[in-house]
């Protein structure tokens, strides 16, 4: 199937043609000026902007500007905010000119595909990931600039039952374009939003969407999610560090059920993921679901996307990397070590642990604080990952 790329213009990437003048436009914009200058108050606009203007220079594709602005930056934030990152492509093919739509569970707003980005730089694969930004997030013109030259698309969020089916077809259709006539890998999240709770399940919604915008004509959903080469990608951190905001929201709710996060609630968590301390981060890719597709494409349609989802979980719990916070947290909600995990960590790894669940409570700050009720929702985030491992057939290995 042919693809008109003027049909995705309100939601694609910036083309190479298109760089130059989105840099530029970018440094006439007044906020993105504003923010630059709060990162280099002493540097006058004009100095600040020769120099972003010498940087750029034999920049053409979105990728360039990858590897010489965002790669060093982020890299930067794995040496600075975090004790590592690792990253497992064992199982997938040698041949690293395959291109893959990566099926992730989601821990940050911003660094999950950026951390990807470069893992894959550094294992040698020749380009990294597009994903999919909310436009709830793109609050000012220069971020949804910024975000185009990064290979990021638009999702649209908000929107009506029937806009909502339309917008979905067309970044299906832009996705698949994206994989199998751009070349292009890309990164999608498992379900709208984070799970709070880290209880990871892909949602049925999003295979769906994934496969109406099949190039076989009258092909079936499994025909249409082949094409993707779909690889779940299994996202473990050691320390989350917006736990605290999410145990928050959880209170929030609980007092209020009309509770909704503001666009600066947003800004915040976008903040703390990126300069909160981490831990140790780990990336881990099963094999490509078209290993075992063909399995499921006899099922009746209600049948297949749910048994999909199902599979894919379980590749992705199975594929945890686990820590002593995991196995404390769950053994502290059980009120013992049933689960065998007490082998798994020291009684300095519960002091630690212990020391960091007060430092993060301390920092929620809300009318009627319930500390029972959030620690009991940070404790939740810790040990649903081990749970999940477990009744995904799991061992009880040592843990990292």
């Amino acid at each position: 199937m042919e693809y008109d790329i003027k049909e995705f213009d309100e939601i694609r990437p910036y083309e190479s043609g298109e760089m130059k003048q989105a840099f530029n436009d970018l440094l006439n914009d007044r906020q993105f000026s504003t923010m630059l200058k709060g990162f280099v108050p002493w540097l006058p606009k004009g100095l600040r902007n020769g120099l972003l203007k010498l940087a750029f220079v034999g920049i053409k594709t979105p990728l360039d500007f990858q590897k010489r602005f965002m790669k060093p930056i982020v890299w930067h934030i794995v040496h600075k905010h975090s004790d590592g990152l690792t990253f497992d492509d064992a199982q997938l093919p040698e041949d690293k000119t395959l291109r893959y739509t990566f099926l992730s569970n989601h821990r940050d707003i911003v660094l999950d595909s950026a951390f990807l980005d470069v893992s894959l730089v550094k294992a040698g694969y020749p380009t990294t990931v597009e994903i999919g930004i909310g436009d709830n997030l793109l609050i000012y013109p220069w971020i949804k600039r910024l975000v185009r030259m990064n290979k990021a698309f638009t999702v649209r969020r908000g929107l009506t039952a029937h806009e909502m089916m339309r917008s979905s077809q067309l970044m299906s259709r832009y996705i698949h374009y994206a994989v199998t006539q751009k070349k292009e890998n890309i990164w999608i999240a498992q379900r709208e939003g984070r799970a709070k709770d880290s209880d990871d399940r892909t949602q049925d919604s999003v295979l769906k969407m994934l496969a109406m915008g099949g190039s076989v004509v009258g092909g079936f959903a499994v025909d249409s999610l082949r094409e993707l080469n779909i690889v779940p990608l299994t996202i473990s951190y050691e320390f989350d560090p917006c736990d605290y905001l999410k145990a928050q929201e959880f209170q929030q709710k609980r007092d209020n059920p009309a509770f909704k996060k503001s666009r600066q609630d947003d800004l915040d968590n976008m903040k703390t993921g990126i300069f909160g301390y981490k831990g140790r981060v780990h990336y881990h890719c099963a094999a490509p679901i078209n290993t075992w597709l063909d399995e499921l494409k006899d099922l009746p349609r209600n049948e297949f996307f749910p048994a999909v989802s199902q599979r894919i979980d379980s590749e992705l719990h199975r594929n945890y990397r686990l820590y002593p916070c995991n196995y404390i947290a769950l053994d502290i909600l059980d009120k013992s070590s049933a689960s065998g995990s007490s082998s798994h960590y020291t009684s300095a790894d519960v002091e630690r642990f212990e020391q960091y669940l007060q430092g993060q409570l301390a920092k929620i700050k809300i009318p009627n604080k319930d500390e029972a009720f959030l620690r009991e929702r940070m404790l939740t985030m810790y040990a649903n990952p081990l749970r999940n491992y477990l009744k995904a057939g799991g061992a009880l290995v040592k843990s990292e």
